[in-house]
């Protein structure tokens, strides 16, 4: 529309009705969070204790997917995986979520369940074995030294295994040794217990909830050990 003011001619723009505006921006703020959530960050329920002491039952916790776009899947990275083959979570189950939920968890508006997250400890190519002379995991001959991440007063496995982790797969144990069905006791099925490393949906950055154990999750340093690096292929 256009007037005169002082001989001018002045155009005024036509603005959206409130109600207009208000739906534009809910469904971009939807756009954008889906966006993040495909790309980026996610949030996700621990779905059982089998992390204990790092996470509990329901914790709140904020996965990054940027760390695997140029790089693998390291040793030592606690990780969150899809179900592989279907297999797993009717051990450790999926939290149930109101229909509203689970909308908005599609969107990455409410955190997501259904799916595990464990500590990486073997990669493609690498021999993990239960135990040493000590009581102690070994990858590639060196022993872990696991006291700062697993349960206080658990061995590292009561379970003895032996496995050489085919290229593209990974080996995942829960802190919580006494009480994770992880990659020890899932060795009957396809993959002898492995994940397939295209499973992994990312990478958990921190717990965000509740807040009074919100923080960022560290690196163990045994992963970090020369003698253990030196073997990567």
């Amino acid at each position: 529309m256009t007037t005169r003011e002082g001989g001018a001619a002045v155009t005024k723009r036509r603005s959206l009705p409130v109600w207009a505006e208000t739906v534009l921006l809910l469904v971009l703020a939807l756009v954008v969070s889906a966006i993040v959530k495909t790309f980026f960050v996610q949030m996700f329920f621990v779905p059982s204790g089998s992390m204990r002491p790092l996470f509990v039952d329901d914790d709140r916790i904020l996965v990054q997917k940027i760390s695997y776009w140029n790089g693998p899947v390291k040793r030592g990275d606690v990780v969150v995986f899809d179900d592989p083959g279907g297999r797993w979570l009717g051990v450790e189950g999926a939290p149930r979520l109101s229909p509203v939920q689970k909308a908005l968890s599609e969107v990455g508006l409410y955190p997501t369940g259904g799916h595990l997250v464990k500590r990486v400890i073997g990669v493609g190519g690498d021999r993990v074995v239960c135990c040493d002379k000590q009581g102690r995991v070994t990858v590639n001959g060196v022993p872990l030294s696991e006291r700062s991440y697993i349960m206080r007063g658990a061995s590292p496995s009561d379970r003895p295994f032996d496995v050489t982790v085919p290229k593209g797969r990974l080996w995942v144990m829960g802190d919580n040794r006494a009480n994770s069905e992880d990659s020890r006791y899932h060795q009957d099925l396809p993959g002898g217990g492995t994940v397939p490393e295209k499973d992994v949906v990312g990478k958990v950055w921190a717990i965000v909830w509740p807040f009074d154990r919100a923080h960022r999750l560290a690196e163990p340093r045994t992963f970090e050990n020369p003698r253990l690096q030196a073997t990567d292929r």
